[in-house]
């Protein structure tokens, strides 16, 4: 399952499900596995405690965490920008019954991952600030006013030009759905990059 879902990254950040290739790979360097009830049943209470005893790496290092996640949560990231401040906490969390194979249904294509390693590598929701404000500071991205739920053929949320993009990746459409970033998410995953992991 670990393969599969590091092959999923890697699918979905070379544009193998369509979209741009935003041009990003993920090489898996060690699987650590921790017989922890309370750490695995309530990942955010202990999130402090394990993340620091955990961490490998540096700032280019995902450290990806697979845990049981309660209630609708399917997984959350720390974003570039805090890595300076708090590094032992950088990383990724996800759901472990959302890893291609899993048992959560519409989430377990392992898309979660996707998702959230694209706030990991500094990209915001399709619907940041809803239908004013920045947005998603990536021009390419058509504004959203609500999160995707499903996989709507046709969602327009906002007055400003381009449908809501339903198939992007930083929604939150059915892993059926998911199949794409856009070439300004790319641009923005290299900008950020550069800037705080590189």
């Amino acid at each position: 399952m670990i393969q599969r879902q590091i092959s999923t990254l890697n699918t979905s950040y070379g544009g193998g499900n369509g979209g741009a290739d935003p041009h990003v790979s993920f090489t898996l360097k060690a699987v650590s596995r921790t017989d922890n009830a309370a750490w695995f049943g309530d990942p955010e209470r202990y999130e402090g405690t394990y993340k620091p005893r955990l961490h490998k790496g540096g700032k280019s290092t995902l450290n990806l965490y697979s845990t049981y996640i309660g209630g609708d949560l399917l997984g959350w990231s720390t974003f570039p920008w805090k890595y300076k401040s708090d590094p032992q906490m950088d990383g990724v969390t996800i759901h472990y019954a959302s890893i291609p194979g899993g048992s959560i249904e519409n989430f377990n294509k392992g898309f979660s991952a996707t998702h959230e390693v694209g706030h990991w590598l500094g990209l915001y929701h399709t619907f940041q600030d809803g239908c004013s404000g920045q947005g998603d500071r990536v021009a390419d991205t058509p504004a959203e006013r609500d999160p995707t739920n499903g996989c709507p053929p046709y969602k327009d949320t906002c007055p400003a030009s381009g449908e809501d993009p339903v198939h992007n990746y930083m929604d939150y459409s059915y892993d059926t759905c998911m199949t794409s970033f856009t070439p300004g998410q790319g641009t923005r995953i290299h900008n950020v990059w550069t800037a705080y992991r590189a």
